[in-house]
């Protein structure tokens, strides 16, 4: 087969990647030198100047020429001519954060509720795992097809995925940032091809027509201000960024707005109205493990090593570590104002993790309404 996309084969891959399990897929060319490729990059480049990517240094890895990796495909790789964008459903039948909850839980994303059939019940499951499997699968039809080149990534390329898929006709960029489809929400997770495929002429590539209108509601529930405008965010505030890639100790002004939350933020998605009528996920691999639905903050203090590695080798949540994961659940007694929490707060407090104590010492204060240091 030829080195370039027709109609019949954009169809062809789009088929194949349902068969595979994904539930939306498009193609976007890759240029280089188009307006909109070069406004990308610009601003991804002040994005990253202004202070935003906070310690994300993957989002801040330059070449030789110090031209950021990300700010472009062809950056990194100069074969490349276009990008599959495949995007995964994983909503669950399950309630949102915002729902009503009982005292004394907490909150953890639900990407990271992921799990799989065993005989022993659900085991933990990583949605790079998930995804990049099934982007093999597309990836060696493909080879099989076409002469071409191609690279598979999961969260891990040179390229902003979401800003991919909405030139891939995949959905539209919401105020949130999150890619929005009209028929799936934003319970998605994203996988991309980038291949040597050319477009071929006449293959339309449809851009994705903007839903949002005037609903501002993303940005009014942002309990920490990280959404600062629409389709900007400051990551440095944003409570995904602060339980799961920030090291060391959260900024004092920022810990009341994290509320219960303990890995990740669902907030600005539950309020979405496109999400009410989103469909829920039954794919394998990413069935909703129910331990980790509204879990107690008493469960997850109460871990030891051996436990956090029980419960969570394997999934998303592996990657904050327990002192991190402790050092948010610390955060979450203290705004919860529960005085059952001191007795584990106050063994923080003396242990020998200064960023778990010195959290540990704020939450006490806050149930004990006063300062506290």
């Amino acid at each position: 087969m030829s080195g370039e996309w027709t109609p019949e084969g954009e169809a062809w891959m789009r088929e194949l990647a349902m068969e595979v399990g994904f539930d939306a897929a498009g193609v976007a060319p890759i240029i280089g030198t188009s307006d909109g490729e070069r406004l990308d990059a610009v601003r991804f480049e002040a994005w990253v100047e202004g202070g935003r990517a906070g310690e994300m240094e993957y989002l801040k890895r330059r070449d030789e020429r110090g031209v950021l990796l990300r700010s472009g495909v062809q950056v990194a790789m100069p074969w490349a001519r276009s990008v599959i964008v495949c995007a995964l459903n994983y909503n669950s039948a399950a309630p949102l954060s915002i729902d009503g909850a009982e005292d004394g839980t907490g909150w953890i994303a639900r990407y990271a509720w992921s799990g799989k059939d065993s005989e022993s019940g659900l085991l933990p499951t990583d949605y790079h795992n998930e995804l990049l499997g099934r982007l093999r699968s597309v990836e060696d039809a493909l080879r099989q097809r076409y002469d071409c080149e191609t690279r598979c990534y999961v969260d891990t390329g040179p390229l902003v995925e979401r800003s991919v898929a909405a030139k891939a006709g995949v959905g539209w960029i919401g105020k949130n940032i999150c890619l929005l489809n009209q028929e799936l929400g934003s319970w998605l997770l994203l996988g991309v091809i980038v291949t040597s495929l050319r477009v071929g002429e006449g293959t339309n590539f449809e851009v994705a027509a903007d839903r949002c209108g005037s609903c501002t509601r993303c940005i009014d529930a942002c309990p920490t201000g990280a959404l600062v405008a629409p389709r900007e965010m400051d990551a440095t505030r944003c409570i995904a960024y602060l339980t799961i890639e920030k090291k060391g100790a959260i900024p004092e002004d920022l810990r009341e707005g994290m509320g219960r939350q303990v890995f990740g933020c669902d907030i600005c998605q539950d309020v979405c109205p496109w999400n009410r009528r989103a469909p829920v996920a039954v794919k394998e691999g990413m069935l909703a493990r129910p331990e980790l639905v509204n879990p107690e903050l008493e469960w997850l203090a109460g871990m030891d090593a051996a436990e956090f590695k029980r419960w969570f080798k394997g999934s998303p949540i592996e990657r904050t570590r327990k002192k991190r994961l402790h050092r948010n659940v610390a955060i979450a007694m203290g705004n919860s104002r529960d005085e059952r929490f001191l007795s584990q707060l106050e063994v923080w407090s003396t242990c020998e993790d200064p960023v778990l104590a010195e959290s540990a010492v704020w939450a006490i204060g806050q149930i004990l309404h006063r300062d506290g240091a």
